[in-house]
């Protein structure tokens, strides 16, 4: 199952149309600034989709050639690839986990299972036959692989996939659908009970996970 969206797979009109679509925070606003004239121009230097853009803004270097080949000024490209790199979360250390015992981790560790990507792929089939071929407990294991899931989903770290796991939202496809307040005061009652994070989550926070996760695959 993948993990990841297929960002060779998105051409710039869908990225522009999710980057229009998006409640972006204020630092990334500037980037509705002419998109659709921006996006154009990067077009025209052979940047066909998200994966061929966010190569192009993978180092200074070949950012600095972009804008010279595109005409799009350095700092508009540099805010452009901090967001873009945002739509792909990155795979969080299982060893982070505090709440699951050493030994689980461990025991995930001797398999090569270090971060939540390597465990969504290996369990995504079946977490029993997961936690068999790992020798952890099916509870855990289904609970690491909901954590799991929920990361793939902009801006939730694994302390936040607990409280949405506590609020009856398992997975990705669940947030999608949810209606956002409903869900932000479910969460809310899960964070109260359990205290999994300590900032405060509003309902404009909780429209913008909803949005991002209905990107996930």
């Amino acid at each position: 199952m993948q993990y990841d969206i297929d960002e060779n797979a998105i051409d710039l009109d869908a990225l522009q149309q999710r980057l229009e679509n998006t409640d972006l925070i204020p630092s990334q606003e500037p980037l509705r600034d002419k998109l659709d004239e921006k996006l154009t121009a990067i077009g025209k230097a052979r940047i066909k989709s998200m994966g061929d853009l966010r190569n192009a803004l993978k180092t200074d270097k070949s950012l600095a050639l972009l804008a010279k080949e595109s005409g799009v000024d350095v700092t508009y490209l540099q805010l452009l690839k901090r967001t873009v790199n945002g739509f792909l979360p990155k795979p969080r250390p299982l060893k982070t986990f505090d709440w699951i015992g050493r030994d689980t981790i461990n025991k995930l560790r001797e398999q090569g299972i270090k971060n939540t990507r390597q465990l969504f792929i290996a369990a995504s089939e079946d977490t029993g036959a997961f936690a068999k071929r790992t020798g952890i407990s099916q509870v855990d294991a289904a609970a690491l692989f909901a954590v799991s899931d929920l990361c793939r989903i902009q801006w939730v770290s694994p302390p936040f996939a607990r409280a949405l796991v506590a609020a009856g939202a398992t997975n990705p496809a669940a947030v999608a659908r949810a209606d956002p307040k409903a869900l932000s005061k479910s969460v809310e009652k899960a964070n109260q009970d359990a205290t999994f994070f300590k900032v405060k989550v509003g309902l404009r926070d909780i429209k913008r996970l909803v949005a991002a996760a209905r990107y996930v695959p």
